[in-house]
């Protein structure tokens, strides 16, 4: 079990060069509190995780653990398995306790051999070995296993040979074997089914130690965030709302309104300001420049001119005096703005695709025999438990997996857009401008423009490919069916490493588009809010469900 612990973030401030990511960054991390971190991609998320992780330094600012030996787990996605380390291995690497292991056992042999300090050091170690749960390990990694049905057998089993629904099991099953004092989680819903999923909210829920997460997933950060820290695009700072993700939500949008209204006023009453000071001034002059004709024998009359024209002037000096002590408020600041349409190509034939008796092995795996037609327009999710064949039923019915058995179609006139899991269409080397022409055939003029619109701007398109995230690969690969017409999307987890300020306008996109549409996801809010005509469900190979909507 976890013992009482809190992080405390205090003015953090980290620059990668000229760029400044963050400014002051302050909030604190108390035992059972479970804090989301939001904003855009590129923003910090991640890089903060790793300053409150000690993974890296801030230029300024302070990390603290109190206690000062409380433990600190770093769980970040792992997009690349280790093509040598076996799942056993994975499991005492992310846990922390094979190292911790590994310095009891270090920290035990210098004791025996009477070192200076060690009996300090064998203190230390015992009780990071202790906390994190090393005594029972292996006990609790069978249990674990089960639970999540993994084979015992599997322990052995180098990484890169397991399937993609084993891998996200064993990253799981990492967390759930976990005894830090605090937890951070980076996209910790990617590649989970939902059973997954609630299998991790249950963990989260239940958690005593404080915890610190950065997702995307909508449905999961209402499910079990207690707080939410913004980080502000712009001024690179950070605003923590208290209450929970419906709570910020709202609070946000207050917040927005009001800063609106304020920013409305601001500019209202300067404007009066202005026009009172401009007329004012011009009658002030007007005034003066009557008295100076002259012309006027009264002597009374020319008193009361220059005495007219002297108050006026004064008004338009105090009206420059309340100007110049107007407290400006600045216009709020509106981010990048992701407008997504997706182009369509003519419409092809009646039927989209059809499977008759198709069967497809991969391995171990069997897919079928299956019998599936999919009709234009039609908008169909895929859903089912990992490892279940989603994914390999996709690539039936697009050609890419050859079938062992039966027949497949692909009906004349259908033009496919296709997002994988992989996000493997800009891999490679090169920069990234380079690959987007060679891919769409627009103009270098063009594609720029096109990039810029999907928050890829001059620093993203002359970067090697390989050196995007994911996130920004998946933009990419959005931004490419606009520039081709597509009347069929197939979209496989298409808000894995997408920001929120990007999902909401796929969803849009998603809603006008006319064309076919194939979604593979476990994204709960995504299915509740794309209009779908059809929800077919795979379990071990086969259609169990297939049902109209």
């Amino acid at each position: 079990m976890t013992s009482p612990a809190t992080l405390v973030a205090r003015e953090l401030t980290k620059s990668f060069g000229p760029h400044l990511v963050l400014d002051r960054v302050s909030f604190t991390v108390v035992p059972g509190a479970r804090v989301g971190i939001v904003a855009p991609n590129g923003t910090g998320k991640t890089t903060l995780l790793r300053l409150l992780a000690g993974l890296e330094r801030p230029d300024s600012g302070t990390v603290e653990r109190l206690p000062r030996r409380a433990t600190v787990g770093s769980l970040a996605q792992e997009p690349e398995r280790r093509p040598d380390e076996t799942l056993r291995a994975v499991l005492g690497r992310r846990t922390g306790v094979r190292a911790a292991d590994i310095e009891l056992d270090l920290a035990s042999l210098a004791l025996a051999d009477g070192e200076p300090g060690s009996d300090d050091r064998y203190s230390d170690a015992l009780e990071a070995f202790l906390s994190l749960g090393g005594p029972d390990f292996e006990a609790r990694v069978g249990e674990v296993l089960a639970d999540l049905g993994l084979a015992a057998r599997l322990l052995d089993v180098a990484m890169s040979a397991l399937s993609g629904g084993q891998a996200a099991r064993a990253a799981l099953a990492a967390l759930l074997l976990s005894r830090y004092d605090v937890f951070l989680l980076d996209e910790p819903t990617n590649d989970l089914d939902f059973a997954g999923i609630e299998r991790l909210e249950r963990f989260l829920v239940d958690l005593d130690a404080g915890c610190v997460v950065v997702s995307h997933d909508r449905a999961f950060l209402d499910r079990i965030v207690t707080s939410v820290v913004e980080l502000d695009e712009h001024a690179h700072t950070a605003t923590e709302f208290r209450g929970g993700w419906s709570a910020y939500l709202e609070e946000r949008a207050v917040a927005r309104r009001h800063a609106e209204e304020d920013y409305e006023g601001f500019v209202a009453k300067r404007d009066e300001l202005r026009g009172r000071a401009q007329r004012e001034s011009e009658w002030s002059h007007q005034g003066v420049k009557k008295a100076k004709k002259g012309g006027e024998t009264d002597k009374y009359i020319r008193h009361f001119d220059r005495a007219s024209s002297e108050k006026v002037a004064a008004k338009a000096k105090r009206t420059e005096r309340m100007l110049e002590r107007l407290e400006t408020i600045d216009k709020p600041w509106e981010g990048w703005d992701l407008r997504l349409e997706f182009s369509e190509a003519p419409r092809g034939g009646a039927v989209v695709a059809r499977l008759d008796r198709a069967v497809i092995t991969r391995g171990d795996f069997v897919l079928g025999p299956i019998d599936l037609e999919i009709g234009h327009g039609e908008r169909v999710a895929l859903v089912g438990a990992n490892g279940s064949g989603k994914t390999t039923l996709l690539g039936g019915l697009l050609g890419e997996l050859a079938l062992t058995d039966g027949r497949r179609h692909l009906g004349p006139g259908v033009v496919v857009g296709v997002l994988d899991q992989r996000r493997s269409t800009f891999v490679g080397s090169g920069p990234l401008l380079d690959a987007f022409v060679a891919e769409t055939g627009l103009g270098q003029t063009e594609a720029r423009a096109l990039l810029a619109k999907f928050g890829l701007g001059a620093e993203h398109v002359a970067r090697e490919v390989a050196t995007l995230s994911p996130g920004e690969r998946t933009r990419a690969e959005l931004a490419r069916f606009v520039a081709a017409g597509v009347n069929c999307l197939v979209l496989d987890e298409p808000t894995n490493h997408l920001d929120l300020p990007a999902i909401e306008p796929l969803e849009r996109a998603l809603a006008s588009f006319s064309g076919t549409v194939l979604l593979v996801t476990h994204d709960r809010a995504l299915l509740d809010t794309v209009s779908l005509t059809r929800r077919i469900e795979l379990a071990d190979g086969r259609v169990v469900r297939d049902v109209p909507l």
